[in-house]
């Protein structure tokens, strides 16, 4: 998710004339035609959520239309720019693409950074962050439970401490993570690690399904992987993904963004999502994601009994 995920298109002036063929919608749609134009990635989480926005509004009364899993973050965040669709799930950290700032420091931080790009959303483009939820869905590094219980391995700083004493670890990730700065070069400098070529199993690609399981089956020795906060599969691998408690890593907390016009419109908007986002813990999230992308039940369903479950659905 959080790697190729979260790559903002350079071409995003050309992709916004292209919206309307791309979308399917005219130019002018949403509040102002009495209904609420829902989105979300092509993605896991991002079905889940979507799928909780569309039912919560509903409830209230307010009609939507459903154009969920449209398309990467470029696509998606192009639409709601354009007036094409009216909210979707994003996550915070994406300020840091969004508005060229991704050596600022604030985007390492939850609460700075979700009202970093919730200020400057609502000043340059007229859109609005709902309360973020308590998660973050950046990259971690997920070791096997056996292993982390054996050494009391929970944060970042405890895996430091293993390797420095001799601890034994064969890391499965991507090639972008092990070579990009902000992944786990960026691990390393701020717990003052170093992992060898021969710690390492580099598989292509940035599926992080591959790594997990190459871990969770001890693949050529594997017992930790490259993964992402509110992996799905994490718990169902027998994997835990260490705290990185200095905070290493962009914070990416999920969060509704909404056009300002339409909450204007529709103030219940927020009364209706905000209570539940917040109850959107990491853990959570793991297991709503594990309910779709590991048993296979179907987002909208998942999404409809979590909201149930919690009463904000009848």
């Amino acid at each position: 998710m959080a790697g190729m995920k979260r790559v903002l298109c350079l071409l995003l002036g050309a992709i916004v004339a292209f919206l309307p063929s791309l979308v399917g919608l005219p130019s002018l749609v949403g509040a102002a035609e009495g209904r609420i134009v829902v989105a979300s990635k092509i993605d896991t989480e991002g079905a889940l959520l979507g799928n909780m926005i569309v039912s919560l509004l509903e409830a209230r009364g307010l009609a939507a239309d459903n154009k969920l899993q449209l398309g990467p973050t470029n696509i998606v965040r192009a639409a709601l720019l354009a007036g094409q669709i009216d909210i979707y799930p994003e996550y915070t950290g994406n300020g840091a693409l969004f508005f060229h700032l991704e050596q600022d420091p604030v985007w390492k931080d939850w609460a700075k950074g979700a009202a970093e790009v919730a200020t400057l959303d609502r000043e340059k483009n007229r859109l609005v962050w709902l309360a973020a939820a308590p998660a973050n869905n950046t990259w971690v590094i997920a070791v096997r439970r056996d292993l982390a219980e054996r050494h009391g391995l929970k944060t970042m700083d405890d895996f430091a401490k293993y390797l420095a004493a001799g601890g034994r670890i064969k890391l499965a990730a991507s090639a972008e993570f092990v070579e990009s700065p902000s992944a786990l070069p960026a691990f390393e400098t701020t717990y003052g690690f170093r992992l060898k070529d021969d710690q390492l199993l580099t598989l292509s690609g940035g599926n992080t399904s591959a790594t997990l399981r190459a871990a969770a089956e001890g693949m050529s020795g594997v017992n930790a992987a490259m993964a992402y906060g509110t992996d799905g599969a994490l718990a169902a691998l027998g994997l835990l993904a260490l705290t990185d408690n200095k905070g290493a890593q962009v914070v990416y907390a999920p969060a509704p963004v909404v056009r300002e016009g339409v909450l204007q419109q529709r103030p219940e908007i927020a009364a209706a999502l905000d209570p539940v986002f917040a109850t959107l813990t990491l853990e959570t999230l793991q297991q709503l994601n594990a309910e779709i992308a590991v048993d296979g039940e179907d987002a909208g369903a998942v999404a409809a009994a979590y909201l149930k479950s919690k009463h904000f659905l009848p």
